[in-house]
């Protein structure tokens, strides 16, 4: 792989493309499996607008929703800033009020990608629109429909969508109606996807234009929120593994992997009573936070004299 494109590769991951493309190709594969697996019109009077309505509205709703809790940042956004639960150890500066916001904009527009594209989808494809809209359709200007009464007309207009009929006359409304709604669902699709691609221009600016950063600051930013976000993880589970390895040790006598083991170590009724109890992260006063059930309860004197340890000799 050449260093120019490992280079494009590495830019498009920092910047988000790969995944947002990503997430709209499998919302665009599950729109279409879902559709051909669970969609089917009632075709009933009443039911259709609701039906159709809610399987082009709710699984948008419910994308937006997991979109902002499979985000991460948002977390530590209300947690670090929102929640007005938590005791306030520092105060938070207007410059990291700005910098929230530029990030909580950003996790908007990631959590947008996937219901924007089922919307287009679903709206560009038509079968969802066509169901809610079948029993609203204008039929004045059919002659067919002159000795009908109204309500057998919302009948047959609510029955369009899964229709058959031997009259040639009533085949060729349906078959209008269905390309009057096709084209509307169509229109409001593009429509969608217009206003969307402006709305997404039009907030990169407005927040680049708030942006407390240059450019150059910005993009230093991203790279350092990226940079810390890996190292403290690689550093958060190198630490608490080195961590709990010690505190199993003062409980067992041994750690897992141990290969010469002469001394085990049998817990008392206290040591297990106490590990048991649940510990809460650095929200008392001791400013030394218990970090695991494990805790520090285990004293090192009680591994001999009260816990009855037990030599392995080979």
């Amino acid at each position: 792989m050449s260093p120019t494109f490992q280079s494009l590769v590495s830019s498009l991951q920092k910047s988000g493309t790969c995944i947002n493309s990503l997430i709209a190709a499998l919302t665009i594969g599950g729109q279409q499996l879902f559709s051909s697996v669970t969609f089917g019109c009632p075709c009933q009077v009443g039911k259709n607008f609701y039906y159709g309505s809610a399987f082009l509205v709710i699984p948008a709703l419910i994308l937006l929703v997991v979109g902002y809790a499979l985000r991460s940042q948002m977390w530590t956004i209300t947690t670090e800033y929102c929640c007005s639960c938590a005791p306030q150890r520092r105060e938070i500066s207007l410059l990291e009020r700005k910098l929230a916001c530029l990030r909580f904009f950003s996790i908007t527009g990631r959590a947008l990608v996937a219901p924007l594209t089922w919307l287009a989808v679903t709206l560009l494809t038509g079968t969802y629109y066509e169901c809610a809209a079948s029993e609203f359709a204008s039929v004045d200007q059919y002659p067919v429909f002159d000795n009908i009464s109204a309500s057998k007309q919302e009948e047959l207009l609510a029955s369009f969508p899964c229709y058959s009929s031997d009259s040639p006359d009533m085949t060729l409304v349906r078959d209008e109606i269905t390309l009057l709604h096709r084209y509307q669902s169509q229109m409001l699709g593009w429509i969608l996807i217009t206003l969307a691609t402006i709305a997404v221009l039009f907030s990169c600016c407005v927040a680049r234009c708030c942006s407390p950063f240059t450019s150059l600051q910005y993009y230093y930013w991203n790279n350092h929120l990226h940079n810390e976000k890996e190292l403290f993880e690689q550093a958060a589970e190198q630490h608490s593994r080195i961590l709990t390895m010690q505190r199993i040790k003062k409980l067992f006598g041994f750690i897992p992997g141990d290969e010469d083991i002469k001394n085990i170590r049998i817990p008392s009724c206290q040591d297990w009573k106490d590990i048991s109890a649940p510990s809460l992260l650095c929200m008392g006063d001791d400013f030394r936070g218990q970090y695991s059930f494990l805790g520090d309860r285990v004293e090192e004197e009680n591994e001999e004299n009260k816990s009855g340890g037990i030599e392995l000799k080979p």
